[in-house]
């Protein structure tokens, strides 16, 4: 099993979506980018601890590709909002790949760059992956525990 880490709005819609994925074996909602060591919700939504919010995807790469998991994610966020997803505004909110190596990097730059060759303004960040710290239990499954769906987290085809 392999960890891939993104950021693309609110966990709660992004973890919606990747659940459904094939080949992906866990996903939890969490933060990661910042500097303060085991953030609140709170503190992370005040701005003051550089995180975003963040899905630590768990897949089974024999099942799904790391190319294949990172296109996904740029079909289920819109890349090309500079300052959040949605009505979702601020820095915790902000795209970014969080890559684990130099090839998860490449992949997910080779990406970035067919979207923009085919007109896509993508203002994803590409940072290397830091401590991942788990998000508060009642923000896990958030949309599945109360029976609803993604407000700004819909796929639409982009390659």
């Amino acid at each position: 099993m392999k960890k891939a880490y993104y950021a693309g709005g609110c966990f709660w819609g992004v973890e919606y979506l990747f659940e459904k994925k094939k080949g992906v074996i866990d996903v939890v909602s969490g933060y990661m980018g910042g500097h303060k060591k085991n953030p609140s919700y709170e503190e992370v939504c005040s701005n003051t601890t550089g995180h975003r919010e963040v899905v630590e995807v768990t897949y089974d790469p024999a099942e799904v590709s790391y190319e294949e998991l990172t296109k996904y994610f740029f079909e289920i966020h819109d890349p090309t909002q500079k300052n959040g997803q949605g009505p979702d505004i601020g820095e915790q909110y902000k795209s970014a790949i969080f890559y684990n190596n130099e090839t998860e990097k490449l992949i997910a730059q080779k990406l970035i760059d067919l979207l923009k060759a085919k007109g896509y303004g993508v203002v994803t960040d590409l940072l290397p992956a830091s401590e991942f710290y788990r998000a508060e239990e009642y923000h896990q499954d958030y949309y599945k525990k109360h029976n609803k769906k993604p407000y700004c987290h819909f796929y639409k085809k982009r390659f």
